[in-house]
């Protein structure tokens, strides 16, 4: 059974950090794209980043940046996001998902593609 389990999640001051974290279990491929998206009320889901976990490739969505990072640990099934100079606007819902190839430049922010989501953590940047 195929589990993804986001935390680090919480509240913060503008300005400030979060390190997320994505803990994939049971996901038989040996090559995937894991990604981070997130979601504010009333707003579409939106791609934040994503790392293929083969080659370590990566793609930022435009508000991430120069801001966030994204990384993988060597066992290649935790996937962090760290978030610097956050802001009010980056308040949302961060879900981590994955799909089963290699993150693919003009498609891997597409929510449709991916079959495995987490729960969600919730961030919250006060101004």
């Amino acid at each position: 059974q195929v589990q993804l389990v986001e935390s680090g999640g919480g509240s913060v001051q503008a300005g400030g950090s979060l390190r997320l974290s994505c803990i994939v279990s049971g996901y038989s491929y040996s090559s995937y794209c894991m990604t981070w998206f997130r979601q504010a009320p009333g707003k579409e889901r939106e791609g934040v980043a994503c790392i293929s976990t083969s080659i370590g490739r990566t793609y930022y969505g435009d508000s991430a940046k120069g801001r966030f990072t994204i990384s993988q640990d060597n066992d290649k099934n935790k996937m962090y996001l760290q978030m610097n100079s956050l802001q009010p606007e980056d308040s949302a819902m961060y879900y981590c998902a994955v799909y089963p190839y290699d993150c693919i430049s003009y498609s891997w922010s597409l929510s449709g593609r991916y079959t495995y989501w987490g729960q969600g953590t919730q961030v919250t940047v006060s101004s």
